[in-house]
C-alpha cells in the first residue's frame, strides 16, 4: 500500500470512527439503546480489521508492535458487548495514527515547497542580451540577472554597487540585509530590492540551495535512537498489560475486569511523545537557522560532553581582514588606506580584496589607478591621483631594508598579531602599513560561554596554523586544549581521541574539515558559504554565519532529548496508575478509554513545548530590528574607536606641535562621540532593556562601565584645555596617549558586551 493510499484509508478510518461515536451519542440520547450500541459496533469494527491488516503486514516484514494491545481492547470491547468502550478506543488509536501521518505529510509538505521554490528559469546576460535558460545549464562565471522579487538561482558573487537580499529562507533572519559588489551571494536567498547582476561562482547542482534539499530530503528518512528507545519500551508494556489485564480478570472473576486494563494500557502516548517532541525541536532549531539532519543528529547533539573546533572560518571569520593601519610620520590611516586601495584594484590576490573591503567600510573614496605593474610574490605598483604607489613587502615598497624605528615596530606589532604586514609606499618614500589578520569572530566568546553553561566540559580547537597563533586564539577564549599544525588526517586523530572518552561534536567549515566531521559522533559544519564537503559529511548544518548557532543547537537538543524522555515517562507512569486503577475495578472500560485519550492529549501538548525557546518568561523581548539598530550604532561607534587608536599609536613619536593637535583630535572625538553615544545609552537603551531582561544587576555594572569612560573623559578634556605647544613633552604625550588607549579598549570591551546582551534580549 503506497503512502498516499495508506493516509487516505487512515481518513476514512477516523471519519467511520468519529461518524460511528456521534450516531451513538444521539441514538443514546433519544432512548434508543440498541441502536446507539450498533452504531457503536459499526464505528469499531472498520477501525479493528484496519488494525489487524496492519499488524499482520509488520508481522511478515519481521516488527513487531504494541498495537495488539489496541486490537485487543476492541475486540474484546466488542465480545463483552462493551461497544462504547470499543469505539472510544477506535477513536483514540485512530486519531493517534492520524497526527502521525500529520506530522509525516507536514515534513513532507515542507519538503516539497523546498523543492517547489528553488527556481527553473536564469536570465543569462551576454555582449548586452538576456536570455533565460534552465538553471541547470548556467556555468561558473555566467553574468546572471537577478530581477525583484526573484529567487537567487545560483550561488555568486554581486557585480552590481548594492543589492538587498532575503535570506530568510537560508537563515531564519527576517531582515534582509544588504550586500555590496564583490561580496558572496547565496542561492535561495530572494532579491527584496531592485533588479541586479551577478557573476556565478557554482552550478546548480553545487550552490548552497542544492545542498540544503539535500540534507533536508536525507533528514526525511532519519529515526531518532530515542524514537526506537520508545518503541522498546512499549513491547514491555505488551506482556505487561496483558499478565495485569489476566490477573485482574480471574481475581475479580469477570473479563470486563481485564477489559479496563487493556483500555486503559492502550500506548499512544508513549509511541507518541519522543516522534512529537523531536520533530518539534528539529522545527525549533531550523528557526534558528540550524539543519539537522533527523532526529538521530538532534539525539547526538544532547549527549556531547566535548566540542572540538576547526579554526580558520569557524572560530575566526575566515580571509584577511584589517587588523589597523600603523603610519609614517606625517600621514594618516585613512589616507595610506585609500591610496593602496586604489592600486590594490588592479590585482586578483587575496590580500588586494580584504584592502578593498577595508577601504569600502571606512567609506573611502578610492580613485582609478594607471601604469599598475604586479610583481607576483611582491607586491604592486602604480599611478594614483598622480603619485607612484607601492604596496606589498618591505623591500617592494621602500628598496631598502626595514631600518628605521617605525619599520621595525611595525613589524614587531605584526608578529605579536600574527598578521600580515603590506607596507605602502608614496613615491619612493614611507607612507604607512597595512596589517592584516583573521580575526576572532565577535560572538566567539558568548558561544564558547554557553556551551559550558548547556553542560559541555571540555573544548578543544585544532587547527593547521602555527602554533603562536593558534595559542593566542586559544587564550582569548579560555579553551582546555589547543592542537596546532594538525592536516586532517591528524584531526581525525584528534577526533578519535577525544570521542573514545567522551561523546565528542566536531565544528568546521572547510573540504579539509569533512573527514574529522564524518567521524565525530556529530558533525557540525558552517554551512553558510556555500554547500561544500563539510556540509554533506555534517550531520548538522548552521545555515546562518553564526558561531553561537552552534551552542543554541546544543541547548535546543538536550531541552528537547528531556521533553521526549519526560514525555514518555509520564505518559508510562500515568498509563501505570490508570492499568492498576482499572485493575482494582475503580475505572470502567469506557472510563479507561476517557482517561487514556485524557493522558494522550497531555503528553503531546508537553512534547510540543519544544517548540519554545524553553528562555522562560521575561516581560517583553526586545524586538529585532532595535538590537539591530543598537548594533549598527556600534559600528558607527567602532570608526572613531579605529581613529582613537591611530592616534595612540601615532602618539610614540610625535613632535610636540603635532601631539598637542592629536590630542586635541582625540578629545573632540570622546568628547563629540563616544561621551553622547555612552550617554545616550543610559537614558534610552537600557530603560528598554531592562523592560526585556529578567534582572538589571548585569545593567547595573554595565552602568559602572559607562562612568569609567566619562571619568576618562573627562581627564582627556581637562589635559587638552589650553594645550599650548611649550607645555607639551614626552611625559604628558605619555600620558594622554595612555588615557586614549585606555578609552579605546574599554569602548571595544563594553560594546562586545552590550551586544552579547541584545543578542539574549532579542532571543525568541
Amino acid at each position: 500500500m503506497n503512502a498516499a493510499l495508506e493516509r487516505f484509508v487512515h481518513r476514512a478510518l477516523i471519519g467511520i470512527a468519529l461518524t460511528g461515536l456521534a450516531a451513538g451519542v444521539v441514538f443514546w440520547a433519544s432512548g434508543n439503546q440498541a441502536l446507539a450500541q450498533r452504531a457503536w459496533a459499526a464505528g469499531s469494527i472498520p477501525v479493528a480489521l484496519g488494525l489487524l491488516l496492519s499488524i499482520v503486514r509488520d508481522f511478515l516484514a519481521g516488527r513487531a508492535g504494541v498495537d495488539v494491545i489496541a486490537l485487543l481492547s476492541m475486540t474484546g470491547a466488542l465480545l463483552l458487548e462493551e461497544n462504547l468502550a470499543a469505539i472510544v478506543v477506535a477513536v483514540m488509536y485512530a486519531g493517534g495514527t492520524m497526527l502521525e501521518d500529520f506530522a509525516v505529510s507536514r515534513a513532507e509538505r515542507d519538503l516539497k515547497a523546498l523543492i517547489d521554490r528553488a527556481p527553473r528559469v536564469a536570465h543569462r546576460t551576454r555582449l548586452g542580451q538576456v536570455d533565460d535558460i534552465p538553471v541547470a545549464e548556467i556555468a561558473v562565471g555566467d553574468a546572471i540577472l537577478v530581477r525583484a522579487g526573484e529567487v537567487i538561482p545560483v550561488d555568486g558573487v554581486l557585480s552590481d554597487p548594492d543589492a538587498t537580499v532575503d535570506e530568510a529562507a537560508l537563515s531564519g533572519e527576517p531582515i534582509p540585509v544588504n550586500r555590496h559588489a564583490g561580496e558572496a551571494i547565496r542561492s535561495g536567498a530572494v532579491n527584496a530590492g531592485q533588479t541586479f547582476s551577478m557573476v556565478a561562482t557554482a552550478t546548480e547542482g553545487e550552490s548552497t540551495y542544492a545542498g540544503i534539499v539535500r540534507m533536508a530530503t536525507a533528514a526525511q528518512t532519519a529515526k531518532a535512537p530515542t524514537i526506537r528507545l520508545a518503541d522498546r519500551f512499549a513491547l514491555l508494556l505488551l506482556p505487561a498489560a496483558i499478565g495485569l489485564a489476566g490477573v485482574a480478570w480471574m481475581i475479580a472473576g469477570d473479563p470486563v475486569r481485564g477489559l479496563a486494563v487493556l483500555v486503559a494500557a492502550t500506548p499512544c502516548p508513549l509511541i507518541l511523545a519522543a516522534p512529537v517532541a523531536y520533530i518539534a525541536g528539529v522545527a525549533r532549531a531550523a528557526r534558528v537557522g540550524v539543519l539537522m539532519k533527523g532526529g538521530a543528529a538532534l539525539e547526538g547533539l544532547a549527549r556531547i560532553r566535548t566540542v572540538i573546533f576547526d579554526k580558520t572560518g569557524t572560530l575566526t571569520v575566515g580571509g584577511a581582514r584589517l587588523l589597523e593601519v600603523e603610519t609614517a610620520p606625517g600621514w594618516s590611516a585613512d589616507e595610506v588606506l585609500r591610496l593602496a586601495a586604489g592600486v590594490e584594484q588592479a590585482s586578483q590576490h587575496v590580500v588586494a580584496a580584504a584592502i578593498l573591503a577595508a577601504a569600502r567600510e571606512r567609506q573611502l573614496s578610492v580613485g582609478g589607478a594607471g601604469d599598475v605593474r604586479e610583481a607576483m610574490g611582491s607586491g604592486v605598483a602604480g599611478e594614483v591621483e598622480g603619485h607612484r604607489v607601492r604596496a606589498g613587502s618591505h623591500a617592494f615598497a621602500f628598496d631598502s631594508p626595514p631600518a628605521s624605528p617605525w619599520s621595525r615596530r611595525t613589524l614587531r606589532r605584526a608578529s605579536l598579531h600574527s598578521a600580515l604586514t603590506i607596507f605602502v609606499g608614496v613615491d619612493g618614500k614611507p607612507a604607512g602599513a597595512i596589517l592584516l589578520a583573521d580575526e576572532l569572530r565577535r560572538e566567539a566568546p558568548r558561544a564558547i560561554q554557553s556551551l559550558r553553561a548547556s553542560g559541555v566540559s571540555r573544548i578543544i580547537m585544532v587547527t593547521g596554523d602555527r602554533a603562536e597563533t593558534a595559542e593566542a586564539i586559544g587564550a582569548a577564549l579560555d579553551l582546555d586544549s589547543v592542537l596546532s599544525e594538525r592536516d586532517p588526517a591528524d584531526k581525525v586523530e584528534a577526533v578519535a581521541v577525544e570521542q573514545a572518552l567522551k561523546p565528542t561534536l566536531m565544528v568546521g567549515d572547510g573540504i579539509n574539515d569533512a573527514p574529522a566531521l564524518a567521524a565525530a559522533h556529530v558533525g557540525a559544519a558552517m554551512g553558510a558559504r556555500g554547500a561544500s564537503a563539510s556540509s554533506e559529511a555534517a550531520d548538522v548544518v548552521i545555515l546562518v554565519d553564526r558561531l553561537d548557532r552552534v551552542s543554541e543547537a546544543v541547548r535546543i537538543a538536550r531541552r528537547t532529548h528531556g521533553i521526549a524522555f519526560q514525555s514518555m515517562a509520564a505518559g508510562m507512569a500515568m498509563s501505570g496508575v490508570a492499568m492498576i486503577a482499572a485493575a482494582l475495578g475503580w475505572l470502567a472500560p469506557v472510563e479507561g478509554a476517557l482517561t487514556q485519550e485524557a493522558i494522550d492529549v497531555a503528553v503531546i501538548l508537553n512534547a510540543l513545548r519544544a517548540l519554545g525557546s524553553g528562555r522562560g518568561w521575561r516581560r517583553r523581548s526586545m524586538v529585532l530590528e532595535e538590537a539591530q539598530a543598537l548594533r549598527e550604532e556600534h559600528r558607527g561607534v567602532e570608526k572613531s574607536l579605529d581613529r582613537l587608536r591611530d592616534i595612540a599609536n601615532a602618539l610614540e613619536d610625535a613632535s610636540a606641535s603635532d601631539g598637542a593637535a592629536m590630542i586635541r583630535e582625540a578629545n573632540a572625538i570622546v568628547a563629540g562621540t563616544i561621551v553622547v553615544h555612552e550617554r545616550a545609552d543610559e537614558a534610552l537603551v537600557y530603560p528598554r532593556l531592562r523592560r526585556s531582561l529578567s534582572s538589571g544587576y548585569g545593567l547595573a555594572a554595565m552602568s559602572r562601565v559607562h562612568r569609567e569612560l566619562l571619568h576618562l573623559a573627562q581627564l582627556l578634556s581637562r589635559l587638552s584645555q589650553g594645550l599650548a605647544e611649550g607645555d607639551v613633552d614626552s611625559l604628558l604625550l605619555r600620558d594622554g596617549q595612555r588615557i586614549i588607549q585606555s578609552i579605546e579598549t574599554i569602548a571595544r570591551i563594553h560594546n562586545a558586551q552590550e551586544e552579547d546582551i541584545y543578542e539574549y534580549a532579542a532571543a525568541g
